[in-house]
This record gives C-alpha cells, sequence and structure tokens, in this order.
C-alpha cells in the first residue's frame, strides 16, 4: 500500500482537498469504511479551510501530505511546542485505512519534527474512548504520559459531543 507513495508541504490551493479528507476520515457515514472515525463520538466538522488555512500560514507547523500517482491520500499536522513537537490531525482516505498510509505518515512526521524542527519528541492527544487507536499509537512506540486534557466542550469547531465524558489521553513518544 506505501509503494510510491509520496510527501510533500500543503499549499493554499489544496485546502479544499484537504477538508474533505479530515471530514471523510473523522466524521459522518463516509469515515465508517475506515478503523478510525469518531461518529459514534462527535458529529458537526472536524476542521475546516480557515483552520487548515491558518495552519498554513503557521511559521512553526507543518501539514504533511501523503499522495500517489497526485492524489491524495492522507494528511498529518506537526506542529512545533518548543520541548516537543505536536502530531495531530492524522487522517488516511477510510477506504485505504490499514494498508500502511498513515503508519508512513506518522515516520514521515517524526522526521519532519526531529530533522526540520529539530524536536527529540513527539506528543499528541487521543479521545481516551479510542481505546484501539491508542494501542495502534502504543504499537509505534507512543505510550501515555499520565496527563490528561479536557475536552473543548462548547467550541462546536472541534465537533458536536455525543456524550459528556469525552477527554484527551497524552501520548508521547522520544524520537
Amino acid at each position: 500500500m506505501t509503494t510510491n507513495l509520496r510527501f510533500r508541504a500543503a499549499r493554499a490551493e489544496d485546502v479544499p482537498a484537504i477538508v474533505a479528507l479530515v471530514e471523510s476520515a473523522y466524521r459522518g457515514d463516509a469515515s465508517r469504511a475506515g478503523w478510525t472515525t469518531e461518529a459514534d463520538l462527535l458529529d458537526g466538522q472536524r476542521t475546516d479551510a480557515r483552520e487548515i488555512a491558518e495552519l498554513l500560514a503557521t511559521p512553526r507547523a507543518r501539514l504533511v501530505l501523503a499522495e500517489r500517482d497526485d492524489a491524495l491520500l492522507g494528511c498529518v499536522v506537526v506542529k512545533d511546542e518548543g520541548e516537543s513537537a505536536y502530531l495531530g490531525m492524522l487522517s488516511v482516505r477510510p477506504t485505504l485505512q490499514g494498508g500502511g498510509v498513515g503508519r508512513a505518515l506518522v515516520a514521515e512526521a517524526e522526521r519532519v519534527a526531529r530533522d526540520e524542527l529539530g524536536r527529540g519528541a513527539m506528543r499528541m492527544t487521543v479521545i481516551t474512548q479510542r481505546a484501539e487507536l491508542i494501542a495502534w499509537y502504543a504499537r509505534l512506540g507512543y505510550a501515555p504520559t499520565g496527563e490528561t486534557e479536557p475536552f473543548p466542550y462548547g467550541d462546536a469547531r472541534f465537533g458536536l459531543p455525543r456524550r459528556d465524558d469525552l477527554v484527551f489521553v497524552v501520548l508521547k513518544k522520544a524520537l
């Protein structure tokens, strides 16, 4: 699945395709074709054009795309947080999940964090109810730090919660 996979930095003209990809990977019925759906936990949007444009304009952030034959297969955000980098918005086209694209994107994100941003660790947050996703990240070397972060209830930009017990667990990996 990762044969001929090419990585590149996102550009302004990629914004609509990135939004469509992220939404399809996380929300609604389309996301159920893959295993990373949040459709049972959240309704509403996962991102929008404004957020993606802001990420592209952030000097210490990188939005990395994975493509094959000029088709967008996945994306990931890497943000410099000072002590470590933050991995977020990992998205793979739902019908291609489980084929190695996500693993390859994480490896590329780690390379960006280490080689381009000069960070020695990567941090991320995952909704605690996403046990299968936390286990997947554990297989890639990410471990819970013991910290949690609250879910941003009341901010529709992060989705509309379908339950009232959402919280993020913080995972970290030395690079």
